[in-house]
C-alpha cells in the first residue's frame, strides 16, 4: 500500500513507510515536552486511512491524470486513536487543513463506524505493531498533566499537533526528494555555542574605542545574568536601563542557561522589524550566520541555491540552534491552527525564550500570552526572559499574581540611577502647537522628535524639509525595512561625524534602535514609551553633561488609537509635575510599577472581553475560534466569525506592497508576473 505517489527516481511512497519514519520523527520531537509516545502514536495513525481500497485506487488515478486523490483520509485514525489519545486526536483530524474543534471530534465519532473495520485490518496488516497502541486504557497517551488541567491540554495538543505536522512534512519531501531520510539538524552543541559566544564577545569589547564607566555597568550586568543563568528554568525577569546592554547579556544568559540544563534552542521575539534586524546582525556576528536564523515578514531570504534552500527548510520549523524573530510570528504562530503556520510552535518546547520590549505586548491578549508563557515554563520545559528597561508589573494580574519570578539584575533601582544619563523637561502648560514645538527642536544642531502618528510625522518633517531639507529624515511603519535601513545608516553616520541631522519618527524608533541623540522631543504618550523614547538621548553616555528629553503635549496632534489613550491618561496620574510640587520622571521604579497596575486596571486587562473570550474557547478546545473568531449570527443570517474576538497580535489588515528600489531583482520579478497574468487575460479572452 502506497502513502504517496511516484517521485523523481518513479518510486512510491510505501505507506508502512511513511507512517513509520513520521512516527519516528514526531516522537523525537514530542519527547522534548513529554509526550513522546503520544507523538509516535499520532505519527503512526495520522495516514491511517489511506489504507482504504478507494483511497489507493484513486491515488493510482490521480497519478496517471494528475489530479487529487479526493478522497479523506484523515477521519480514520482520529477516530481510532480518541479512545487512547483523547484531544490529542484533534492533532490527526487537522494536519492537513488545521486545528478544528473538540466538538468536530465528538461528531466524527458519533458517525458510523460500519465501514471502517476493513480499512483498519488492512492498516494493521501494513504495520502490525500500531495494534499494541489501541490497547492502551482510556487516555493513556496523554501526560498526566493534560488530564487535570485543560488550558494545559490546550498547549498541549498544539505542540503535539506542530510535531506530527512538522514530521509529516519532513518525510514527505524526503521522499519526493529522492532522499532515503528526513533532513533534520542534528542537535545543536550549546556548550560549543557559548564558548563561541564569548570569544566573539571578548573580542568586540578589546576592539570597542574606549566606552568609559558605560562599559563597565555593561559589564557588571552581564556577568550578574550569566551569573543567574545556572539557576532552575522558569521565568525570570531582566529591568535594565537602556544603553547597558541588554542584547548581549540576554542572549549571553540564554546561552548559558541552554548550556547548562540542556536547552535545544534559544529564541528571541522582539515586537519591531527595525530592532530585530538590527539584533538579528549582531547575534549572526557572535555566533555564526549558519547558527541564527532570522525569521519575520521583512526577510529576504537567498534568491537560489543551497543557502536559500537551508534558509527555507529552517524557516518552516526554525531547526536552528538561535532565532531571531518577531513577537508577531511567534504568538499568532503559538495560537495558530493552520499546518504551515504551527510546524515550528514544538520548538518552543525545552528552550530558552527571550522577550526583548516585552513592555509593547498589546494588551487586549496579555492574559492569554501571559498564561501560554506561564504553562509552556511550567509544563513543557521552557524559560521565559523577560527584558525591557520600562519592564511591566505583570503580578498585578491574576494569571501571574502567585508566579515565582527571578530578577537577573541585582537591584535595579540603584542601577537606573546610576545609568541615568538624561534630564527630563515637560511641555505641557500651556500647550504648544505642534509647529512650535518643531521649531524649538529645530534649534538643536542634531535632535530626534518622537510622535504618535504617521500623520504628525509627516506634518513635522514637511516643516523641518522646507527649511533645511539636507539634514532632514523621517521613520515610519509606511516604508519598507530596506529603506528604514538606509535612513538609520545615514543618521548614525552623521551623529558619529557630529553633522547635522533632524529626525522625526513615530515609536518604531525607541524599542532598541540604537541611535544616539543630545537632544530628544517626545509627544506626550504612555510612560513606558517616554522612557525608551529617552533611550536615544545620550545613550552612551559619551556627551558632555545630561542628555535633554522634551515632553511635550501639543494641542493639534491627532489622535492616536483608543488603548494608547488610556495608557496616556495613566501617564498624567503617575508622571510629570505634580501638585504638591515636584517632578515624577519615568524612570521612577516604584512610580512605574503603580502606573502599570493603573494601566491594567483602566483597560481592563484582566477581564477585557477579547481575552476572556479566547480563554474560554481554549479550555473547549475550540481552536477555530481562538484563532478566527467564535461564530455569531448577524440579522438572522449565517453564523460568521467574530474576528473582534480572535487572537490577533495585530488588528490591522494591512495590503502586501512591492519597493522596487532597493532590490534589482524586484521590477524584473514584477515583469514576470505581469507576463503571467497578461497571459491568463488573454487565455480567457479567446
Amino acid at each position: 500500500m502506497w502513502a504517496h505517489s511516484r517521485n523523481g527516481d518513479d518510486r512510491r511512497h510505501l505507506l508502512s513507510d511513511h507512517a513509520r519514519s513520521t512516527a519516528a520523527l514526531a516522537r523525537r520531537f514530542a519527547a522534548e515536552f513529554g509526550a513522546g509516545e503520544l507523538g509516535f502514536a499520532l505519527g503512526l495513525f495520522h495516514d491511517a486511512g489511506k489504507a482504504s481500497l478507494c483511497w489507493q485506487e484513486n491515488l493510482l488515478r490521480a497519478e496517471s491524470t494528475d489530479t487529487r486523490v479526493g478522497v479523506p483520509h484523515k477521519e480514520f485514525g482520529a477516530r481510532w486513536l480518541e479512545d487512547v489519545a483523547g484531544v490529542g486526536s484533534l492533532a490527526i483530524l487537522g494536519h492537513h487543513g488545521g486545528l478544528t474543534s473538540k466538538s468536530d471530534l465528538w461528531s466524527l465519532i458519533a458517525t458510523s463506524e460500519d465501514l471502517e473495520s476493513s480499512v483498519q485490518q488492512a492498516f494493521l496488516r501494513e504495520v502490525p505493531e500500531a495494534a499494541d497502541i489501541l490497547t492502551r486504557p482510556r487516555g493513556g497517551l496523554l501526560p498526566a498533566a493534560w488530564t487535570r488541567d485543560r488550558l494545559t491540554a490546550e498547549l498541549g495538543v498544539r505542540l503535539a499537533f506542530s510535531a506530527l505536522v512538522d514530521a509529516d512534512h519532513l518525510d514527505t519531501a524526503a521522499h519526493f526528494d529522492g532522499r532515503d531520510r528526513s533532513r533534520v539538524r542534528a542537535d545543536a552543541d550549546m556548550t560549543g555555542l557559548r564558548a563561541r559566544f564569548e570569544q566573539q564577545r571578548r573580542r568586540m569589547l578589546d576592539g570597542r574605542e574606549g566606552g568609559g564607566w558605560i562599559d563597565g555597568v555593561r559589564e557588571q550586568v552581564y556577568q550578574t545574568a550569566i551569573g543567574h543563568a545556572s539557576g532552575k528554568p522558569g521565568v525570570y525577569r531582566m529591568p535594565a536601563p537602556t544603553g547597558v546592554g541588554k542584547t548581549l547579556s540576554a542572549a549571553g544568559f540564554g546561552l548559558h542557561h541552554a548550556a547548562v540544563h540542556g536547552k535545544r534552542r534559544v529564541i528571541v521575539a522582539v515586537p519591531f522589524i527595525t530592532v530585530t534586524e538590527q539584533n538579528a546582525q549582531v547575534y549572526r556576528d557572535m555566533l555564526g550566520a549558519e547558527n541564527v536564523l532570522e525569521h519575520h515578514s521583512a526577510v529576504t531570504p537567498p534568491a537560489s541555491g543551497p543557502d536559500g534552500r537551508r534558509w527555507r527548510a529552517a524557516a518552516e520549523n526554525w531547526d536552528s540552534p538561535f532565532v531571531v524573530t518577531t513577537t508577531v510570528q511567534l504568538f499568532d504562530s503559538l495560537f495558530g491552527r493552520k499546518p504551515s503556520q504551527m510546524r515550528k510552535v514544538h520548538r518552543l518546547a525545552n528552550a530558552v525564550v527571550i522577550l526583548d520590549e516585552v513592555q509593547a505586548l498589546p494588551l487586549r491578549v496579555l492574559v492569554p500570552i501571559l498564561d501560554a508563557l506561564r504553562g509552556l515554563s511550567d509544563r513543557f520545559g521552557t524559560t521565559v526572559l523577560l527584558t525591557s528597561a520600562t519592564q511591566p508589573s505583570f503580578e498585578h494580574l491574576r494569571v501571574w499574581e502567585d508566579l515565582e519570578m527571578t530578577e537577573v539584575v541585582d537591584d535595579p533601582i540603584t542601577l537606573f540611577r546610576r545609568m541615568r544619563r538624561v534630564e527630563y523637561e515637560w511641555w505641557l502648560d500651556p500647550q504648544p502647537t505642534l509647529g512650535e514645538v518643531a521649531t524649538a527642536a529645530a534649534e538643536h544642531e542634531q535632535v530626534l522628535l518622537v510622535v504618535n502618528t504617521i500623520a504628525d510625522a509627516r506634518a513635522v518633517y514637511r516643516q523641518w524639509a522646507a527649511q533645511a531639507p539636507e539634514i532632514t529624515w523621517h521613520l515610519s511603519t509606511r516604508m519598507c525595512a530596506a529603506h528604514r535601513r538606509a535612513v538609520l545608516a545615514e543618521v548614525r553616520a552623521r551623529l558619529k561625524e557630529g553633522r547635522a541631522v533632524r529626525l522625526v519618527s513615530t515609536q518604531l524608533i525607541e524599542a532598541g534602535v540604537d541611535v544616539d541623540f543630545p537632544a530628544v522631543y517626545r509627544a506626550m504618550a504612555p510612560a513606558e514609551s517616554l522612557q525608551q523614547a529617552a533611550g536615544r538621548a545620550n545613550r552612551e553616555g559619551s556627551r558632555p553633561g545630561m542628555g535633554k528629553v522634551v515632553v511635550f503635549d501639543a494641542c493639534d496632534m491627532s489622535t492616536p488609537p483608543a488603548g494608547y489613550r488610556i495608557g496616556i491618561g495613566a501617564t498624567r496620574s503617575h508622571f510629570g509635575p505634580r501638585r504638591g510640587g515636584g517632578v515624577v520622571d519615568p524612570d521612577d521604579l516604584p512610580t512605574l510599577s503603580a502606573y502599570y497596575r493603573t494601566l491594567y486596571q483602566r483597560s481592563n486587562t484582566d477581564n477585557g472581553e477579547r481575552a476572556m473570550k479566547i480563554q474560554r474557547n481554549r479550555e473547549k478546545f475550540d481552536f477555530e475560534a481562538v484563532t478566527d473568531g467564535p461564530e455569531r449570527s448577524y440579522d438572522g443570517g449565517l453564523a460568521q466569525r467574530d474576528r473582534s474576538l480572535a487572537f490577533r497580535m495585530l488588528d490591522d489588515d494591512t495590503v502586501p506592497a512591492v519597493a522596487t528600489g532597493y532590490d534589482p531583482r524586484a521590477e524584473e520579478i514584477l515583469e514576470q508576473l505581469r507576463a503571467v497574468n497578461d497571459d491568463e487575460l488573454l487565455g480567457a479572452l479567446r
